[in-house]
């Protein structure tokens, strides 16, 4: 790997604690993004969700939620690979994307696979801890995670694809934590979950949006154009009611999860309220306040299973 500065080695700054690891590191860090935890954290809530919804007493959550870091940790690395694989030759003609890691030739794609592998047997290491009804939730989810990063180029939705991947948490931490399949409020609350990342990600997009137009990628940020504040305000409502309603049809009663759902509530209201399409800085900065949303609505089902 050819050695870069830390701070071009990628569109992401190698600074602080993965700055702090030798430069021939960096090329690795950056194609995983572990530099940029916001990606796991996005990964990780929904599995959390469903986990502190199955789970028959806390120890076992506890633990459950621990493996599902690790994992989403491993999977959101991977996928990141993947998708710059199928991505390098757009990343090349965009600034911001131009000087990552295979995009620049810092890493070659040999090297990329090899990191894919080793990422993957990470997964599956996580994987048969779990009941084998997980298993095949797990691996009924390889071919969104290895297609999603292709629908941005046909689909000025290709959010709808990274919805239903990144929310597949929930299916795969209820069955792990129950070993039994998905009932109707819990597949309820895999859509509900798929509307808030639709929702998160088109912020996410506002980014990308004069670069995307000029490359040709599709996103729900450039179909959206002019009305992007007021149509996510609609797709976080419509999110947030049907996960209520999952969680309503789960628990059989209004609870101490309640608090949780008001407080992402206002969150994501407040994110809605200050959605800029002329500032990619700010769109960037909501989109990582999702992690609150997410840990808002965690913490409300931590407390009830506690209490």
């Amino acid at each position: 790997m050819a050695h870069q500065d830390k701070q071009t080695a990628s569109d992401i700054r190698l600074d602080g604690f993965w700055g702090r690891f030798p430069p021939s590191w960096h090329g690795v860090i950056s194609i995983m993004r572990l530099d940029r935890p916001i990606g796991w954290w996005l990964l990780l809530l929904p599995s959390w969700w469903a986990i502190l919804i199955a789970a028959d007493e806390p120890l076992t959550a506890l633990w459950l939620m621990l493996l599902f870091l690790i994992g989403a940790v491993a999977m959101r690395a991977a996928g990141c690979v993947i998708n710059d694989l199928w991505d390098t030759d757009i990343d090349q003609k965009i600034a911001r994307t131009a000087t990552r890691p295979l995009a620049s030739g810092e890493i070659s794609k040999l090297q990329a696979f090899i990191i894919l592998i080793i990422l993957g047997l990470i997964g599956l290491g996580i994987l048969v801890q779990l009941p084998f009804k997980a298993w095949l939730m797990g691996i009924a989810s390889l071919p969104l995670i290895a297609t999603y990063p292709l629908f941005k180029r046909f689909t000025y939705w290709p959010q709808i694809m990274l919805g239903l991947t990144f929310s597949w948490g929930v299916l795969l931490g209820f069955v792990a934590a129950s070993d039994t399949w998905p009932h109707a409020g819990i597949l309820t609350l895999y859509v509900g979950t798929v509307f808030w990342v639709v929702g998160y990600d088109t912020i996410y997009a506002i980014q990308d949006m004069k670069d995307d137009a000029l490359t040709g990628v599709k996103s729900s940020a450039l179909a959206l154009k002019g009305r992007i504040a007021f149509a996510i305000k609609r797709i976080y409502a419509f999110g947030l009611m049907i996960i209520t309603t999952a969680l309503y049809i789960t628990f059989g009663t209004w609870g101490i999860w309640t608090i949780g759902i008001i407080l992402m509530g206002l969150h994501l209201y407040r994110q809605t309220s200050l959605i800029d399409e002329d500032n990619p800085q700010m769109a960037l900065m909501l989109f990582k306040s999702n992690r609150d949303a997410g840990l808002f609505l965690s913490a409300g089902l931590l407390a009830e299973l506690f209490l």
